[in-house]
């Protein structure tokens, strides 16, 4: 089984944003030391307690500090912003750091609409014209447009030896199709839907479409997953991040992520309890024993390649040792 890491960036209520990005850089060392494939950081607007806005500005600075984990985007949120330039950055990243870069793709504003607003006059009409800037950008990643294409003469330059590897991020029918119809690798986000993402995957391997020779479907599932040495504990450092989702509902929540002492103060009401109860039915909380079983109960039920995790937690190291506990339960058992 393959394991990777997409990070949101969390500002804890202790923290700055500056310390937010120097521990997600932290977090991208660690992972490569642990084994993980990839780390993906993702792109947000104008949210509070999240602190990257522009991944391909930290991807630059943790390419720098890491030597082979595969680093990208999750997502280049993709009607904000013209297929060329999104092409001519990560191919500049490629060529900096060879072999090591996907180009995630999404559609989703990440944030509010006035953000969206300030980011773009016409973002809904950019989302209806998703499957033409899609095309536009697999074309100019693989330096290949029609020759009677408007853009046959333009390159995204500079041209990595090793193109980007691109990815739709997705978590409806309409994107599972459309990285079906373009020969893309997918990824569905289990964590932040409520669809039957076994379907839909099942759909997009039906309906894929090779767009270079020899090439397969790839499936990435992302789950929230938190694990400590017992569950007890995994349950305490879950309670942080369950509440400051019902914080951030209320309008609360821009002082970050509470601690658990924080969040074991917040008082519930009887519905809240139930929304937090729902909520971690889609999160995986556990020991490494617990974890392990379900990755691979879900794997089997997904049929994806492999699995991405985001674990948002108030203290770095109860992040890291989630994902080290997490490793050494299912990416270590190979080497004993």
């Amino acid at each position: 089984m393959k394991l990777s890491i997409l990070d949101q960036a969390p500002i804890s209520s202790n923290q700055t944003a500056k310390d937010a990005l120097n521990e997600s850089m932290k977090l991208a060392q660690a992972g490569e030391a642990l084994g993980y494939t990839r780390y993906w950081i993702a792109e947000h607007h104008d949210l509070r307690g999240l602190a990257c806005s522009a991944p391909e500005v930290m991807l630059g600075y943790i390419g720098a500090n890491t030597n082979k984990i595969r680093i990208g985007s999750g997502a280049v949120l993709l009607p904000y912003y013209k297929p060329y330039k999104v092409a001519e950055v990560y191919n500049m990243l490629a060529t900096l750091f060879p072999g090591r870069i996907d180009v995630g793709i999404g559609r989703a504003p990440g944030g509010s609409a006035e953000a969206t607003n300030a980011l773009s006059a016409n973002f809904l009409e950019q989302v209806w014209n998703m499957p033409n800037s899609v095309r536009d950008l697999l074309n100019f990643l693989d330096d290949d447009f029609p020759a009677d294409h408007e853009y046959a003469k333009v390159s995204a330059s500079p041209l990595p030896q090793v193109s980007p590897e691109p990815w739709l991020l997705g978590t409806s029918k309409k994107s599972a199709l459309l990285a079906a119809k373009n020969g893309l690798a997918y990824t569905f986000g289990q964590f932040m839907s409520d669809q039957d993402g076994a379907a839909l995957i099942q759909q997009y391997l039906q309906a894929f479409k090779p767009r270079k020779q020899g090439q397969k479907p790839k499936v990435i599932l992302t789950v929230s997953a938190i694990c400590a040495e017992t569950s007890e504990k995994a349950e305490q450092v879950a309670l942080s991040t369950l509440i400051w989702t019902l914080q951030k509902e209320k309008g609360e929540g821009q002082q970050g992520v509470p601690s658990i002492q924080e969040a074991m103060q917040y008082r519930l009401s009887d519905k809240e309890k139930q929304t937090l109860d729902k909520r971690k039915q889609i999160m995986i909380i556990g020991n490494p024993y617990e974890i392990k079983q379900k990755f691979f109960e879900i794997q089997a039920q997904y049929k994806a390649d492999e699995i991405m995790i985001v674990t948002i937690t108030h203290s770095p190291r109860d992040r890291i040792q989630s994902y080290k506990l997490i490793a050494e339960e299912i990416l270590h058992q190979f080497k004993k």
